[in-house]
């Protein structure tokens, strides 16, 4: 039963930099029967010194850099694991250079130098400085690499990086030449010193170089070689960009590459049989052979296969999000939250904000991975105070299901907008508009200042106070109406004129006012009114009558216009009285000769009775026109007047008889 070393055990060939490094084994005993599984683990020994990539180091430094400027360095490989491991460096002592040890995801350790004063070419053309890389054996190992710096004149401006950390995600199965991610540098300077070479650093390790390849000119990423997710799952790799300047500018950035498991491991069925053959008698239960199943994929890949049988479910079904106006466009409003119980690609959900009837695409976004929900643009809660929208939840499923969200927004107001005065209007050139008689006793209302506020609420809400006037004891205004009211009884001695200047102010937080001019006359008549209005016109105006002449000629005008529809109105009262006379006295008999009545005058203003049609004879005077006979042609009692227009006019039966064809005039 003895383990023996069958050959020289060397760690680093059998596992590389896996740590742990062990063997397993399995022994079967018989009679009886029983299985035991071993595991030998190989220690590592510190037999592996550091070793640098080359002998020598070169960097071009520009007098320019800014203290704090960083600059990677070649690191060394120990194939060592553990405390035997490459551990820390060192650098020879110097004024200019500091060493910052930076550890790696996987632990490994790599060096930067890190400028702490200013270079000055013109007192140091180069400097010469020793890198030493210890392992944490005992004693330690070490190796040294000699830095040769040269300080020359540089363009000003190095390149710059749109971001320090890229981070990408790659199938292991990835075919070579698929892109992984693309990496951005702006330089400012011009011509050469502003081209942008891109590269991997110095110190990225040699089999990521092995995987990956990097476009010198559009700093893209690809797949190179092939990637496993059961060797490793995440990369870290360095790049940097350079100009092509006489001393070209460096910046660097880092990539993070996770490559993401595919199923594309087998389950492994070990079967290992132990009892065979089988004798007939063999009782029931007895053990015919172990079996073991493996897969060597990871997550869903490595476990019983999910069915897409639960949709998404979010936990709440509405969304209630209240946005003050005016906000700052681009800001997350809402994360709409959703689970969905199915496992891998079944419960990887994305949310779709659902373009309705009223689309709001241009308002509001949604990210399709976490479901934050974001406005666009700012709102106005005077245009539109609520937004109802719906976001569609679907999982990645075959065939997807999906669930959907109703989402409201309300806008909420702000105090953003300030009093308008409607009356007096701002902008008008009236003076003196509102009269008040002398004498007027207090408490009179005199007129009213009217003023609208476009907000909401209590943002909306106006007062109105005095805030000068020719006597502040004559007139008082309204706190919440704007009415304007004689605070005492006019006297004789009081100014002819008064200018008030009224406050308007809402109740929002900042308030908002305006200001409204209000003119009061003190006058016992218009003409009074009038003759003041021409003493305020300068003397030297030649258009100072034309005021007076105006407001004359409206006068007159509205004169000659009243007197006009009364002499009408004393005219329609004439016909409708004569018409009734003929309707009265045709009652009893069947002809008759009219007097000075007409009736087509009677027909196109509204008294004849539409329930009898009339056939007239007609002469060359109509005056001497003849009701012929009446008889009723519907059953419809007599109408208002507008029905006597609608189905009067229709049922009209005109005979003509007469010397002459031509038909009398309305004028007739």
């Amino acid at each position: 039963g003895a383990l023996l070393v069958n050959e020289r055990i060397d760690r680093e060939e059998l596992c590389g930099v896996l740590s742990p490094c062990s063997l397993s084994f399995e022994i079967v005993v018989e009679n009886p029967l029983e299985l035991y599984s071993g595991t030998v683990e190989i220690q590592d020994i510190n037999d592996n010194d550091p070793v640098f990539p080359s002998s020598q180091a070169r960097l071009e430094i520009s007098e320019s850099v800014a203290a704090g400027a960083r600059f990677p360095l070649e690191s060394a490989q120990d194939p060592d694991v553990g405390i035997n491991s490459l551990q820390t460096y060192q650098l020879s002592a110097n004024p200019n250079f500091a060493l910052d040890v930076q550890t790696r995801v996987d632990g490994s350790k790599y060096a930067e130098l890190v400028l702490e004063k200013e270079l000055d070419r013109e007192e140091q053309r180069e400097l010469n400085l020793v890198l030493t890389a210890l392992d944490g054996g005992t004693p330690p190992r070490s190796a040294h690499v000699q830095i040769h710096i040269d300080v020359v004149d540089a363009n000003d401006n190095a390149p710059v990086f749109n971001q320090s950390t890229y981070k990408a995600s790659v199938r292991e199965n990835t075919p070579s030449g698929a892109l992984v991610t693309r990496i951005s540098a702006y330089d400012l300077d011009d011509g050469p010193n502003g081209d942008i070479v891109y590269s991997f650093s110095s110190h990225t390790p040699a089999k990521v170089r092995e995987l990956f390849a990097l476009d010198s000119a559009t700093g893209e990423l690809r797949v190179k070689g092939q990637l496993d997710y059961e060797d490793t799952k995440l990369y870290e790799i360095y790049l940097q960009a350079k100009d092509k300047g006489a001393v070209p500018g460096v910046a660097h950035c880092k990539v993070l590459v996770e490559v993401v498991d595919v199923n594309d491991n087998a389950p492994e069925v070990t079967v290992t049989s132990v009892y065979s053959p089988v004798p007939e008698d063999a009782a029931p239960g007895t053990v015919v052979a172990l079996l073991s199943v493996t897969d060597l994929d990871s997550h869903d890949n490595g476990l019983v296969s999910d069915v897409n049988d639960n949709a998404p479910k979010s936990s709440q079904d509405s969304y209630d999000v209240y946005v003050p106006e005016n906000n700052m466009p681009g800001i997350p409003i809402l994360n709409v939250s959703a689970t969905d119980p199915d496992l891998g690609r079944n419960a990887h959900l994305s949310y779709t904000l659902l373009q309705g009837d009223t689309p709001f695409g241009h308002l509001f976004s949604i990210n399709r991975e976490n479901g934050t929900l974001y406005v666009l643009t700012s709102l106005d809660h005077e245009d539109q105070v609520e937004f109802s929208m719906m976001v569609q939840v679907q999982d990645g499923g075959f065939p997807p299901l999906a669930t959907n969200v109703s989402v409201s927004v309300f806008v909420t107001d702000l105090n953003d907008n300030a009093p308008m005065v409607l009356y007096p209007h701002p902008n008008t050139t009236a003076t003196y508009a509102d009269v008040v008689a002398p004498g007027t006793p207090a408490g009179h209302m005199v007129t009213k200042v009217v003023a609208v506020d476009a907000d909401a609420g209590y943002n909306a809400w106006i007062s109105y106070t005095l805030l000068q006037a020719t006597d502040p004891s004559l007139f008082s205004v309204g706190l919440h109406n704007g009415e304007i009211f004689t605070a005492r009884q006019l006297r004789e001695d009081d100014a002819p004129e008064h200018t008030l200047v009224i406050l308007l102010k809402d109740h929002g937080e900042p308030v908002l006012s305006t200001s409204a001019t209000v003119s009061i006359s003190v006058a016992e008549m218009v003409k009074e009114v009038l003759t003041d209005l021409t003493d305020v016109a300068p003397a030297n105006d030649p258009r100072r009558h034309v005021t007076f002449y105006l407001i004359l000629a409206v006068i007159l005008v509205s004169a000659a216009f009243f007197i006009t529809m009364l002499s009408v109105g004393i005219f329609k009262c004439y016909k409708w009285r004569q018409s009734k006379e003929l309707y009265n006295s045709s009652r009893s008999t069947t002809y008759r000769t009219p007097g000075p009545f007409h009736h087509i005058d009677a027909v196109r203003g509204g008294f004849t009775p539409p329930s009898f049609y009339h056939q007239v004879y007609l002469t060359t005077d109509s005056r001497q026109s003849d009701l012929l006979c009446k008889k009723p042609f519907t059953s419809s009692p007599l109408g208002s007047r507008q029905g006597t227009i609608r189905n009067g006019e229709p049922g009209l039966y005109h005979q003509i008889v007469g010397t002459t064809s031509r038909l009398p005039t309305p004028a007739e």
